[in-house]
């Protein structure tokens, strides 16, 4: 069992409450859901090749089409998710900052679709981006992801 490892850039703002920018992750197995779809702009990294922070970066940047806003990064640690061969640590970072969500141009992946058809598509990363508050956005995160909304408002409660 292989683990891999993912890192990630989680916005927040203070606009009528505490809200988090999230995508939705893109592709065909997730084009007719919502609960439990959406996540934080993440993505995969060799440890042995990149740091941490730097993969975080680059997989915002990648995944939104945006460059990351300034700030102060804040540590929101990590969570471990998954079974079997399929076992992920995320590491991830919050940063206060707004973000238009309609100037978000995500990044593509490629994938055979239909399975086996033998028909490689390009899909986007995500299908779009949207700013919801931790409750809304603790249902629509996918399960192994929510931790981070509670560190998040741990760590800027008044």
């Amino acid at each position: 069992m292989a683990m891999r490892f993912s890192a990630g850039l989680l916005l927040f703002r203070r606009s009528a409450g505490l809200q988090v920018l999230l995508g939705h992750m893109g592709g065909p197995m997730w084009a007719r859901k919502d609960l439990g779809a959406w996540s934080i702009p993440k993505g995969e990294y060799d440890p042995d090749g990149e740091s941490i922070e730097a993969a975080a970066a680059r997989e915002f940047t990648e995944e939104l089409g945006i460059e990351v806003p300034g700030g102060t990064w804040l540590p929101l640690g990590s969570v471990e998710y998954g079974s079997g061969r399929s076992r992920k640590q995320v590491t991830a970072w919050a940063i206060e900052a707004d973000l238009d969500p309609d100037a978000v141009v995500p990044g593509t992946f490629e994938l055979e679709w239909p399975p086996r058809s033998g028909r490689i598509q390009e899909f986007p990363e995500i299908d779009r981006a949207a700013w919801w508050d931790t409750d809304t956005a603790h249902d629509k995160l996918s399960t192994g992801q929510r931790p981070f909304l509670a560190r998040l408002t741990e760590l800027i409660a008044p």
